[in-house]
Parts: C-alpha cells; sequence; structure tokens
C-alpha cells in the first residue's frame, strides 16, 4: 500500500477550493467500484461497518479491532484515499490513540474522533456529549499518536443536533484552537448554521448526512466545507438487491433478463480476475 499517496490526496482536498461528496464504501469490491467510477474519496462509516461486519445495528458494539481489519482489507485493495468513522475512539483517550495507531497501521489516510457519550450511559439520554475538555484530550491524544504526519485527524462533533446555537459553537471554537485537520460537523440542518461555524474558524470543515437542500457543491465549497457525506445508500442498495436476489431464487422466479454475461464481466474486472491468470502463467504454469 501506498499511503503517502493517498494520504497526500486527502490533505489536497483539505487545500482545495472544491467540496467532494464521497463513495460510502465497506469492502473491497465497493473500494474498487469507487475507484473506477472516479471517486475522489471513500467513507467508511461506523453504522456500515456494523452492518457489514456485525449485521448489527450502529450501537458501538464493533471492536476496534474489527473495524480496523475492515479497513485494512479495503486499503490494501484498493488505491482510494479512505476516511474512516472512528467513534469515541473505542474509550477514554489512552484507547483514542489506540484506535489511532491501529488505523494508521491498516492505511486510511483519515479518522474522525468525536465527542458523542458512547457507548450509551446506563439511565442517561442516547446522544449526549462528552466534557468538552475530556474531549480536548481525545483529539490531542489522536493528534499525539499518529506517527506519519500526513494521516489526517479530524474532531467530529454531534453538538449540533443537542444543543443551543450559541452552545454548539463555543464547543465547536474551543475544538477549532487544536491542531486537527478539521472539523466534521454532523447534524448540520441550514445555511445558517453553516455559516454561523464558518465564522468563528477556518479550518476544512466536513459534512456527516448532508440535507438534500445543502448539496449544492458552490455553496458548500464557498463555506470551506471539503467533504460532504450523502448517506450510505450504496450499502442499503446492495442488501435489498441481494435480498430480491435470493428471493427470486428461493421462489424459482424465472430470470426477466439474462445480464449473467454483464455480472461475470464485472466481477472478472473488479477481482482483478486477469492479473491472477497472469500470475499463475507466471509462477505455477510457466510452460504457458
Amino acid at each position: 500500500m501506498n499511503c503517502q499517496s493517498r494520504r497526500s490526496r486527502l490533505r489536497e482536498v483539505l487545500i482545495g477550493e472544491r467540496c467532494f461528496f464521497p463513495a460510502s464504501i465497506f469492502d473491497p469490491l465497493s473500494a474498487r467500484m469507487a475507484q473506477h467510477l472516479g471517486f475522489e474519496l471513500g467513507m467508511l462509516a461506523g453504522s456500515v461497518a456494523s452492518w457489514h461486519v456485525l449485521g448489527a445495528p450502529d450501537h458501538v458494539v464493533l471492536t476496534l479491532s474489527e473495524l480496523a481489519e475492515t479497513a485494512h482489507r479495503i486499503c490494501r485493495a484498493s488505491d482510494i484515499a479512505l476516511l474512516v468513522d472512528a467513534d469515541h475512539g473505542f474509550g477514554n483517550a489512552l484507547n483514542v490513540r489506540r484506535t489511532v495507531e491501529e488505523l494508521e497501521d491498516a492505511g486510511v489516510s483519515g479518522l474522525t474522533i468525536e465527542d458523542t457519550a458512547l457507548p450509551q450511559v446506563y439511565a442517561q439520554p442516547a446522544k449526549g456529549l462528552i466534557d468538552p475538555m475530556e474531549a480536548m484530550g481525545k483529539f490531542q491524544a489522536a493528534l499525539d499518536a499518529r506517527t506519519d504526519p500526513a494521516l489526517c485527524v479530524f474532531a467530529r462533533t454531534t453538538a449540533l443536533t443537542s444543543l443551543t446555537l450559541e452552545e454548539a459553537l463555543q464547543r465547536i471554537e474551543l475544538y477549532a484552537t487544536l491542531a486537527v485537520d478539521g472539523l466534521f460537523l454532523v447534524g448540520v440542518q441550514n445555511w445558517a448554521q453553516l455559516k454561523a461555524v464558518r465564522a468563528i474558524t477556518n479550518l476544512p470543515l466536513l459534512l456527516g448526512s448532508t440535507p438534500k437542500e445543502m448539496k449544492d457543491t458552490e455553496q458548500l465549497s464557498e463555506l470551506n466545507v471539503k467533504v460532504a457525506l450523502e448517506g450510505h445508500s450504496s450499502y442499503t442498495a446492495a442488501v435489498l438487491a441481494s435480498y430480491d436476489e435470493l428471493k427470486k431464487l428461493r421462489e424459482r422466479v424465472a430470470e426477466v433478463k439474462d445480464d449473467a454475461p454483464q455480472r461475470d464481466l464485472l466481477m472478472k474486472s473488479l477481482s482483478k480476475d486477469a492479473e491472477y491468470k497472469n500470475w499463475i502463467n507466471a509462477y505455477i504454469n510457466p510452460s504457458k
């Protein structure tokens, strides 16, 4: 893996003038699809990783080792710059250090650490926030843990979903005093909120679950948004397609359209079938 090249590409996005919409990817084949289609970035979300690895909802039951292994498989199979949702760092600031070490070793280009109180605390509402100073300690631990300065570390906050705008801005402004590579904002609902954040920081901004009415590349770019997520429909669409195909097979439904040749060609391309055949001929069947 050429980690430097892909990490440099992510940093070019952060210093550029354009906002990009990344592909939501979850395994080697989806990463190769995104790369083939020309996506500049890939995003491995915590919810998608939990679905894909465990078949479970996103209640922080996925482990660090499972996330890191999934990221490693994606990175070794493609050259796309991968941004990973590392949730709360799987514990306190010391756990955050370990999280960064493992994900850096897996080859990711960037990762987010958030200020949400995870997993849910007993008898407390879900999606609460940790103390802002505890969050600062976590973010600083993440910065200190990386050995490759090219790895991007983003401070992620859900403050806009649970606090007043004034309170959220105070927290965001505090986070912006650290040497993080950007701020990942979850819960931005309108342009006024985004403009208020832009007014207090020059750090690159990343958006989670960008509202439909805010998917204006020009306006986002003007407000220093470099990455805007569009959800994870690629995964849910893949699940639905698989379910429908299995249902047809189970019910012995006749094929309406024979697209097997097209599927075969796509699978051979994405799995690098020709390369493997060349290696077989070179190393195992040299006479051919």
